[in-house]
């Protein structure tokens, strides 16, 4: 998909989605609310005002398929980034060296938008792209409100506080908000991306997300949690009147 970029910044949204998986095969495939996880971000990317190019790395031709079929671009990611300790920095490299070289074009701003995070919304990614293509930060991230008590075992298996003092419980009102990283879109201005090999750089600015969606599969209990909870955010229509009973 190309969106005509007019006078505007070129923004191009970037989907990794290799074809194996260890924790749930086929993964990027696997339907939640009837529509595969692929097409998901692929329709979230594509329904972003700032958003000009919806671009899915891939190497498989099925996901490829999938992808073209929801409207975005796919090209094939070479089988040395393909592999489970390849970053999803190198495969957003090669991605956006891709597609400037295909369409002869100058990429202003990559988002980076994971389709293992099914509940992601057309407003969150507008929202990382915006930040970036408006010039308010170098690189944003999606993020949730986090209110928890994190810990953490030391080596000798005794917990330590990490956000928190042991000793001192305040209410949560009084607490700092502490931000939960959601893994579901990230937005770089294309040029500083290039020089930091790193989705984090310059002014980073956290984007709030609502926390109710912040789900990411990695396994198959994550799949299933998303299957149950999807009528809940994409409600079916509502059921007609009841006939009337027999006297």
């Amino acid at each position: 998909m190309t969106r005509v970029a007019g006078s505007g910044p070129r923004v191009l949204a970037v989907i990794p989605a290799r074809g194996g998986s260890k924790g749930v095969p086929g993964k990027n495939l696997a339907l939640v609310g009837g529509t595969p996880l692929v097409a998901r971000a692929v329709r979230a990317c594509l329904a972003a005002p700032t958003v000009t190019d919806v671009l899915v790395s891939t190497d498989s031709e099925a996901i490829a398929r999938a992808a073209r079929a929801a409207g975005a671009h796919a090209v094939r990611r070479p089988a040395a980034l393909s592999g489970d300790t390849a970053s999803s920095e190198a495969a957003l490299l090669h991605a956006l060296d891709s597609f400037e070289e295909l369409h002869s074009v100058t990429v202003d701003v990559v988002l980076l938008v994971q389709c293992t995070s099914p509940f992601l919304t057309h407003s969150d990614v507008e929202s990382v792209a915006a930040a970036v293509a408006s010039g308010a930060a170098d690189s944003a991230l999606t993020v949730a409100p986090f209110h928890g008590f994190l810990w953490r075992t030391d080596t000798d298996g005794s917990g330590l506080g990490v956000n928190h003092e042991t000793t001192h419980r305040p209410r949560r009102q009084d607490r700092p908000q502490d931000l939960l990283e959601t893994g579901a879109a990230y937005a770089m201005a294309a040029a500083g991306f290039r020089t930091a090999r790193h989705r984090f750089f310059g002014r980073t600015l956290p984007v709030a997300t609502d926390p109710a969606r912040v789900l990411e599969i990695d396994d198959p209990h994550d799949l299933a949690r998303a299957r149950l909870v999807a009528p809940l955010f994409e409600p079916g229509p509502e059921p007609g009147p009841r006939p009337e009973p027999h006297p």
